[in-house]
């Protein structure tokens, strides 16, 4: 690959644009900007997961290689036309995710985002692929966007909610229900 990033600043972005991978400019606030930068934001907050102890061997893996797909997710969304997600990818989440989910008992009640440190930083990155997805939307009805791309995003924040499920069942603290009669004490 060579010395691609041997120089950090290029100054060609201080007029508000930057560069697309297929070479055009346009505006930073641009609505592919802001989806492929939501991207590279939630993959961060995928990495912040990771960086959290007692995160399980096997759920380590399963976001490591999340985190090479949201790259090829973000490269997709930078170039006009490109296609990097499959259907095999999203298949492979649904996959991880009914895995995970066939262990958990089953939600009656709506869960906090907590449950422990790895568990929060989950439910933190769920938000933010949740944002991503709406982002992939709103470029998708101004300019082309694979159907592949929205898909994934949507699986990979249901199962950013599984995993944070098992990550709190992991660290022994369990989840916190959301008590929507804590405004109405009993008489």
């Amino acid at each position: 690959m060579g010395n691609r990033l041997s120089k950090i600043y290029t100054r060609t972005g201080d007029d508000g644009s930057t560069g697309l991978g297929d070479g055009s400019r346009t505006g930073k606030d641009s609505l592919r900007v802001t989806a492929y930068g939501t991207v590279d934001e939630a993959n961060s907050a995928i990495g912040v997961v990771l960086a959290a102890p007692g995160v399980p061997d096997d759920i380590r893996q399963l976001l490591t290689m999340v985190q090479h797909q949201m790259f090829d997710l973000g490269g997709e969304l930078c170039i006009p036309g490109h296609a990097a997600i499959t259907a095999a990818d999203v298949a492979a989440l649904e996959q991880a995710l009914d895995r995970y989910n066939e262990a958990l008992p089953p939600l009656k009640d709506f869960i906090l985002p907590a449950g422990g440190e790895a568990a929060a930083r989950c439910h933190l990155a769920r938000t933010i692929v949740r944002r991503a997805e709406r982002e992939a939307v709103a470029l998708s009805r101004a300019e082309t966007v694979r159907g592949e791309a929205v898909h994934y995003l949507n699986r990979l924040s249901d199962l950013l909610f599984v995993l944070a499920r098992v990550l709190a069942r992991a660290a022994g603290e369990g989840e916190v229900l959301w008590r929507n009669d804590r405004r109405h004490p009993a008489a």
